[in-house]
């Protein structure tokens, strides 16, 4: 058997062959250099966010020390611990009493710079140990917010130069804010907290999955395992093509329609929230889901058959465990988007200002993006590190919230 010769290496082959080697290195560097270029982009968007959020997690405090004992402040624990408490510290003219002892440690002018609601955060601490009453306590109370700006190197002449002095009495200093993470909205940046609108974004999205999750999967299941091929699947397919791709906004006027018409007296609820971010998250699940169920290889179906599965069973017991984890990933798209939507949520009412946390499904609420709009809108300057701030927030829940999916997601993953 004769050996094969192999072809001729012309110059015209080298040519071809330089080129082709050319092509494929230049879409090498290509992708490279998407992939670098994303993350530079990430990268800087990150870093901006952190530095511009750092300044939100703190705010100016001023110390002031009360003297309770000279006060005539009195306050049974049974009293203060009911609903009504801070009225009736309010009642003893509390706040008169907070502005005489920091005139004495800040002179006038410094006390003028009290934040509006700081005898609040007194009254709340005498509420939580009512023993402070019979003591000399300090406290850090939130600055105005034109001397926290004056702080910052912002404002007028005079305001910086009475910063300057407070700072140098060591009566004024920045602080982390604790407070951000468990208060509510307000209208001084000083005083305001992410905790309500957090709340409301839990809310909604626990409604949101609870209504989307198995109602899309049911109807993934039913689609690509028990209905008919004809024209009228095929229009059902079609339609959910088309709902996943509809604009938010026409799913907010759908619950503004239909939802608040039902439930006129839960306008801005979480419940109400949560049903029209479902609309816009189970076609996601729905095809999703399909295609993870189409996945499936056919000898898993055929294998539980022949050894005497219900067709109930096979579907339940085999398909859906196996296809699980391809409905996880869709189902994370889908909420990851709900979570960022702000368009639905403004049109059934959500943007209203709520001063205290949700206390059910049912309770007036705001979320998250909401809450960065409002406050990206606000003139103050305080109130931009409370939006990098809360962005920051918003990123850290959307991180937990797929960290989650995805563990479930690979718990449940199974080889074949």
């Amino acid at each position: 058997m004769s050996e094969r010769i192999p072809p001729t290496r012309t110059p015209a082959f080298e040519a071809r062959l330089k080129k082709r080697y050319t092509s494929e290195r230049r879409f090498k560097l290509a992708g490279i250099a998407a992939i670098v270029f994303s993350i530079v982009v990430l990268a800087f968007l990150l870093v901006t966010m952190t530095l511009n959020g750092i300044g939100g997690f703190q705010r100016a405090e001023l110390t002031v020390p009360i003297d309770f004992t000279q006060a005539g402040i009195t306050g049974d624990p049974a009293v203060l611990s009911q609903p009504r408490g801070m009225q009736s510290l309010e009642a003893q003219d509390l706040p008169s009493v907070v502005e005489f002892f920091a005139e004495q440690e800040l002179g006038p002018q410094g006390a003028a710079q009290l934040g509006s609601g700081a005898w609040r955060e007194v009254g709340q601490a005498i509420i939580d140990d009512p023993s402070l009453l019979n003591t000399t306590a300090t406290f850090d109370l939130p600055a105005s917010p034109n001397l926290a700006a004056a702080l910052n190197g912002e404002g007028s002449v005079e305001t910086q130069a009475l910063a300057a002095q407070l700072v140098e009495q060591g009566a004024l200093g920045t602080a982390f804010d604790v407070g951000f993470l468990t208060r509510a909205d307000a209208t001084d940046p000083q005083q305001v907290g992410i905790w309500g609108a957090l709340k409301g974004s839990i809310l909604t999205m626990i409604v949101t999955l609870a209504l989307a999750f198995p109602i899309g999967v049911l109807a993934a299941l039913y689609l690509e395992e028990y209905a008919p091929k004809n024209r009228w699947t095929d229009l059902i397919e079609v339609s959910i093509n088309n709902l996943a791709a509809v604009p938010s906004i026409i799913f907010g006027l759908l619950g503004l329609a239909v939802f608040l018409w039902i439930f006129p007296s839960m306008r801005s609820a979480p419940l109400i929230g949560g049903m029209t971010l479902a609309l816009m998250t189970m076609p996601v699940i729905v095809i999703s889901g399909r295609n993870a169920i189409k996945a499936v290889p056919p000898s898993i179906r055929d294998g539980a058959l022949a050894i005497g599965a219900s067709p109930v069973q096979v579907v339940f017991h085999h398909v859906l465990p196996l296809a699980l984890p391809g409905i996880l990933t869709g189902t994370i798209i889908g909420m990851a988007r709900a979570l960022g939507e702000t368009a639905p949520l403004l049109m059934i009412g959500m943007r209203a200002f709520v001063a205290s946390p949700p206390d059910g499904f049912t309770s007036p609420a705001t979320v998250l993006p909401v809450q960065i709009f409002l406050w990206s809108d606000e003139i103050d300057r305080g109130f931009v590190e409370r939006t990098s701030a809360a962005i920051i927030v918003l990123l850290l829940f959307l991180l937990v919230m797929n960290g989650l999916a995805i563990y479930l997601r690979n718990k449940f993953e199974k080889k074949w």
